[in-house]
């Protein structure tokens, strides 16, 4: 079973973005998306400060995000990136699996991907993550690079809003068509 230590905090300040992004999303009746929190088992407490200090997770976790975008069910997982090349071992097959089924409900499922060496946000279709999945599973790259990626689905900063996938969304249904 995994445990939960200090690794913990890993891609906080993506998640604080991503959360704040939401909140502006829902004031504005843009959007309804909520972070779907991790269950865990606190095994360690330092009683003192009350802080859970050791934990193991009750659970595979399946995305980060769930909600609805105007009517449109999305969901979708944020990933921190500090190079060029993004590892798909960071991808469990178990997300990969809920996302196609969501995504065969009529749901939209895409990953957003922090290059944080590039301050930059890239919407990640599930078609686009598809594409490198089976080349991996065929015995091809265990990582895509940045330049195999959609240049259109490159998220530019606008209109106030830190992490703006709401634009992602829109190419992505888009290309739907």
């Amino acid at each position: 079973m995994a445990t939960w230590n200090s690794r913990g905090l890993r891609g906080s300040t993506l998640e604080d973005l991503v959360n704040r992004t939401n909140e502006q999303y829902r004031e504005k009746g843009l959007a309804l998306i909520q972070k779907i929190p991790t269950p865990i088992t606190p095994v360690r407490m330092d009683k003192e400060n009350r802080h859970i200090t050791l934990a193991y997770f009750e659970q595979r976790s399946t995305v980060d995000y769930i909600g609805a975008v105007q009517g449109i069910p999305v969901c979708f997982d944020a990933k921190e990136c500090a190079a060029d090349t993004f590892p798909l071992a960071n991808i469990h097959p178990h997300q990969v699996e809920f996302m196609q089924a969501f995504e065969k409900q009529g749901g939209v499922a895409f990953f957003l991907i922090f290059y944080s060496h590039e301050n930059q946000f890239y919407y990640l279709t599930l078609r686009s993550l598809l594409t490198f999945w089976n080349r991996m599973q065929e015995g091809g790259r265990k990582s895509f690079r940045r330049e195999e990626l959609e240049p259109q689905y490159y998220l530019n900063k606008k209109s106030g809003f830190l992490v703006p996938f709401l634009d992602g969304v829109q190419t992505d249904l888009n290309e739907r068509e």
